[in-house]
């Protein structure tokens, strides 16, 4: 089979339920009822995730946005969808999406389906599939960024951390609207005596507890970044305070024998010059050590040690 050719065919599983496929701007001719078209022609104009669902009917219908950059606010995959337990409406499906997914082995099992919700069931297990992978990945790249938070602590490190949870928010902007189609199913009754609602239920709720697992790693590490850097900024203000202290006594003596009053003792001294720099000294060391000894200067002074959060 031809990829991307699945779900053309009309008739599939072992109850031969009722499978539409149809592109963009195709009218579906004879191939849907006719209560279908006016969903059809509204459904088309959506551009964000909806879902209506129908008790009296027993009818689930709306759009799924199953693919979207974690960069590009734009580029992002979207299907519609009518759900009734014998027939099954997709527009604008794109199987090539499932890079991961044999499409003929899906084939098969989607032969082996007794309806049309088990098979939509299964699609959307497949979806749910390829972005458990993706989160995967997100794993490895979140396990550097922790180590890196330690070893290079600096502005582009922050703006790593907020990066990968802005990909959270991304996935989690996925993941909600495909587990409100699994409980609209559910709502209605359509998953009754179905495994398949049963591992596409594990998968929606394997990936939400996996993102919130790293939303809580990535939250620690906003909170440990905003630690170290309201002590950091802390500790250079006292630094700064603690040298102007101590170039108190050079500014001040500067500052008094650069006056220009013609009545100057001290301009008259023969070792004025070598005695105003041992006052100096003497009056820094000293206020230097009353500092040290009140223990206000503390480790300030001190280089930050590699790798070390604080020291």
């Amino acid at each position: 089979m031809e990829k991307g050719v699945i779900g053309l065919e009309e008739y599939i599983g072992e109850k031969q339920w009722k499978w539409v496929q149809l592109s963009e701007n195709e009218a579906g001719g004879d191939r849907i009822p006719i209560t279908v078209y006016d969903w059809l022609e509204e459904v088309r104009q959506h551009q964000t995730n909806c879902l209506r669902v129908s008790g009296l009917e027993k009818v689930v219908k709306g759009s799924l946005v199953y693919k979207q950059s974690l960069n590009k606010e734009q580029d992002f995959k979207i299907f519609h969808f009518y759900l009734t337990k014998g027939m099954l409406v997709t527009v604008d499906l794109d199987l090539t999406e499932l890079s991961l997914t044999d499409l003929d082995e899906l084939h098969h099992r989607l032969e082996r389906t007794e309806n049309a919700v088990e098979g939509f069931l299964l699609l959307l297990g497949e979806l749910m599939n390829e972005l458990l992978v993706e989160i995967d990945q997100y794993e490895v790249a979140l396990r550097k960024l922790i180590w890196g938070v330690k070893k290079r602590n600096e502005t582009g490190i922050l703006e790593l951390v907020y990066q990968r949870r802005h990909e959270l928010l991304v996935w989690k902007n996925l993941l909600i609207p495909m587990k409100e189609v699994s409980m609209g199913i559910e709502e209605i009754g359509l998953h009754e005596a179905s495994k398949v609602f049963a591992t596409t239920s594990q998968r929606i709720g394997r990936a939400f507890a996996l993102l919130n697992e790293y939303e809580h790693e990535v939250d620690a590490m906003i909170k440990l970044e905003e630690i170290i850097s309201s002590h950091r900024g802390n500790e250079i203000m006292k630094t700064l305070t603690v040298i102007t202290t101590i170039f108190t006594p050079i500014m001040a003596f500067g500052a008094l024998w650069g006056m220009n009053f013609k009545n100057m003792p001290e301009l008259k001294w023969h070792y004025g010059y070598i005695l105003s720099i041992i006052l100096i000294i003497i009056s820094t060391l000293l206020l230097y050590g009353y500092l040290k000894i009140k223990g206000w200067t503390g480790d300030l002074l001190k280089g930050k040690k590699k790798g070390s959060f604080f020291e």
